[in-house]
């Protein structure tokens, strides 16, 4: 019995540091430094008018660095176009009568595809920056964007012209849910 008295307060003697020790929080000391990067913000993200997105290129060639940077903002926006007008195509279909759905999305979609190829000719450079480092290569940021009417334009142009989808397709309908979706990426 005394043995074991003498094994808790042992025990509780080795386990006291511990709540000793668990104090208020040391601040970490670190290397780590914030980087700002440069065209973020909301006057360079999309809007209820505006897809806009920003690309980054880096090279030790300026025109090289140009390029990746225009061609991933130019790749980041027809992404953010198509899932736009995917989400648009979806919340369309819950919302009008339709006889066979599914061959009306399959053939949505495909015309949607179609429409971002065209419509991307429409983006423009909205700002852009350079920066060289100590070491020579060059960092290059573009901001690009596009207004939503070409690309509702010619979304309700391409459907007007195929019979199949023209005949259950409501123009109001789409452009009010169109707008609907573009209001959420101010969001």
């Amino acid at each position: 019995m005394k043995f074991n008295k003498f094994f808790k307060v042992i025990a509780a003697i080795a386990v006291m540091p511990m709540f000793f020790s668990c104090g208020a929080p040391k601040a970490v000391t670190s290397d780590l430094k914030e980087v700002v990067l440069p065209l973020q913000g909301p006057g360079y993200m999309s809007d209820a008018n505006y897809f806009r997105e920003t690309g980054i290129g880096e090279s030790p060639d300026l025109v090289t660095a140009k390029k990746i940077a225009t061609l991933n903002a130019r790749t980041q926006i027809a992404a953010t176009i198509q899932s736009t007008i995917k989400a648009v195509s979806e919340q369309y279909l819950n919302q009008v009568t339709v006889g066979n759905k599914q061959e009306f999305a399959a053939k949505f979609e495909e015309t949607s595809r179609q429409v971002v190829n065209q419509v991307l000719e429409g983006v423009v450079v909205k700002e852009e920056k350079v920066f060289q480092s100590k070491e020579g290569k060059y960092q290059y940021y573009i901001n690009v964007e596009m207004s939503k009417e070409p690309v509702v334009k010619n979304t309700v142009d391409a459907i007007s012209k195929d019979e199949k989808l023209a005949l259950e397709f409501d123009k109001f309908q789409f452009q009010k849910t169109f707008d609907a979706e573009m209001a959420k990426l101010e969001k």
